[in-house]
């Protein structure tokens, strides 16, 4: 990369290339490569390559816009399958699509947005790329750079510039551990692949360290014994996946450990997996029942921490999960999935407006003062502190009054009471899709689905050039949830109920049909039959 540069010099500024090196350098374009191919096309920036991100990237047109993705990781993680990765059932590739991907003509660069310029259509980036080249270290583990010696994690990247002339956020939302001590530093979460990575070897952990001659009867009944946090679809499918695992090959190698083991469900909620009918619910909670998983539901998690219970030190190989109804007790892994917290980015970068963007910004109504001589805020949901977009998911502005809080409770009284709202405008050239957004008319659930048929809606119509025409309307076509030992549970859009093996055949050709490359959709089904023949892998690296 760096000879083919230095072939031209170093002013970059000046330098234009030809098609060839166009397609060398595009592994690695700066932004005046950017400006150089962009020619006549709009340039939509798209921050984050979640579900939204990734489908909209995908979805838009390369003849009339330069699609630019912004985001830390440089992949696409088919989150629906991430549960069966963590135990083995696939392989980790197998749900990941990269952002690169040949013949897509999408730029990307891997970073975070660090500032919005809504004025001047800029976006500051602070780059994500490790210097120099590490792997994360696991908890425990210390980087090693490229040359075997210990290394430091540069702890802010360097920062550049990017012009938009179209901006959508959609940056996803991270786990919410609702404050509790411990939580954010030794559970496990189900949002990446990285997640289900550590889950993986988290679980062959616990195992062989159950199996050695030298761990104690109380320390092997503790450290297979598994803790699910969330009785949502996320947390049933991961403790379905995970009694497949143990009964269905790990038996095979550990005999005598399987009577050990011990797989719990706790939801603060007086019942697990509230989406679906009652008859569907009781269904799943019959079925874990008789396999032997247990489901405590108005069970509080009080703290999470390393070592066993009423042990000063943090050693012993497990971790201690405190309830308001048990107290202390040992757990080898606790996986938590208990909804959403906004993003960073969300709540703090973009809270300030810096200039009311003119030029792109449409008032609902007279004032009597310029807009430029107020001081602005993005438009939030009172609760999760989304962003309220309209039916166009375009981003909304308010005058900005006193302190964040003001905001939020003048804006909660608005909707309670029915009083008229404060001006608002909208801007035509930003959107908001995914979990970060919020519709006026009405929140959605935050699901792949949902996210999917956003990104859609928004890519159709930037394609059409008609960003007001129809408004968004969406077709909920249902939810579906494995319950282990090739069964499941499915309702339909429209009320239709399916359970028992029947809805396990559908929840398994639903997301293979939804995988996004051909490469796959074949090796999903391949890997299927493979375990199904030889077994799941329970190699450990």
């Amino acid at each position: 990369m760096n000879s083919v540069r230095n072939m031209f010099g170093n002013n970059t500024r000046s330098f234009r290339a030809g098609p060839l090196v166009k397609k060398i350098l595009r592994r690695g374009v700066s932004t005046q490569e950017l400006d150089a191919t962009k020619g006549d096309r709009e340039r939509v920036v798209i921050l984050g390559s979640g579900w939204s991100g990734f489908v909209l990237s995908r979805e838009l047109s390369k003849k009339k816009f330069q699609t630019v993705v912004v985001s830390p990781r440089s992949y696409f993680a088919f989150t629906p399958l991430l549960a069966s990765t963590a135990v083995g059932t696939l392989e980790f590739r197998t749900t990941l699509e990269s952002v690169r991907a040949r013949r897509t003509g999408v730029e990307f660069f891997q970073g975070w947005a660090d500032d919005v310029n809504f004025a001047e259509k800029r976006l500051r980036i602070e780059e994500a790329v490790l210097r120099p080249s590490l792997l994360p270290p696991a908890k425990g583990e210390k980087p090693i750079s490229h040359d075997g010696k210990e290394a430091q994690l540069s702890k802010k990247g360097q920062i550049f510039d990017l012009k938009y002339d179209k901006l959508v956020v959609a940056v996803g939302c991270y786990s919410q551990t609702f404050g509790t001590p411990g939580v954010r530093e030794n559970a496990f979460f189900l949002k990446d692949i990285t997640d289900a990575r550590r889950i993986r070897k988290r679980i062959l952990e616990c195992f062989e360290t159950a199996s050695l001659p030298t761990t104690s009867d109380q320390l092997r009944d503790q450290i297979l014994n598994f803790a699910v946090v969330g009785g949502g679809p996320t947390g049933i499918e991961f403790a379905a996946e995970l009694f497949d695992l143990c009964h269905e090959d790990l038996r095979n190698f550990y005999p005598s450990l399987i009577p050990h083991i011990n797989i719990t469900i706790y939801d603060v909620a007086p019942k697990i997996l509230p989406m679906f009918d009652s008859k569907l619910a009781d269904y799943a909670l019959n079925l874990f029942k008789r396999d032997g998983i247990n489901i405590k539901t108005e069970h509080h998690i009080e703290s999470l921490k390393p070592g066993l219970p009423g042990s000063p030190t943090n050693d012993g190989g497990c971790f201690t999960l405190k309830t308001k109804q048990e107290g202390e007790f040992g757990v080898g892994m606790c996986v938590w999935s208990t909804g959403l917290m906004m993003n960073p980015f969300i709540q703090k970068s973009l809270d300030t407006v810096h200039t009311y963007p003119t030029s792109s910004a449409t008032l609902s109504a007279p004032i009597s003062s310029p807009p430029t001589d107020k001081k602005w805020s993005l438009k939030r949901h009172p609760k999760s502190g989304g962003l309220l977009v309209d039916s166009h998911f375009r981003v909304k502005l308010i005058p900005r009054h006193g302190d964040v809080e003001s905001r939020t409770a003048s804006l909660n009284d608005t909707m309670v009471t029915g009083k008229r709202s404060p001006p608002e405008a909208t801007m035509h050239d930003v959107f908001a899709l995914g979990d970060v957004s919020v519709l006026e008319k009405g929140q959605l659930p935050a699901t792949a689905q949902v996210a999917n048929q956003e990104a859609k809606w928004l890519g159709q119509a930037l394609n059409k050039g008609n960003e007001d025409g129809k408004e968004f309307t969406y077709n909920n076509l249902g939810v579906m949830t494995y319950l282990g030992n090739w069964k499941a549970i499915m309702q339909g859009g429209q009320g239709q109920e399916i359970k028992g093996r029947t809805a396990w055949l559908i929840w398994r050709g639903a997301y293979l049909t939804k995988a996004m490359s051909w490469r796959n959709k074949l090796l999903i089904p391949a890997y299927w039959v493979i375990n199904w023949i030889f077994g799941r892998d329970i190699s450990r690296f």
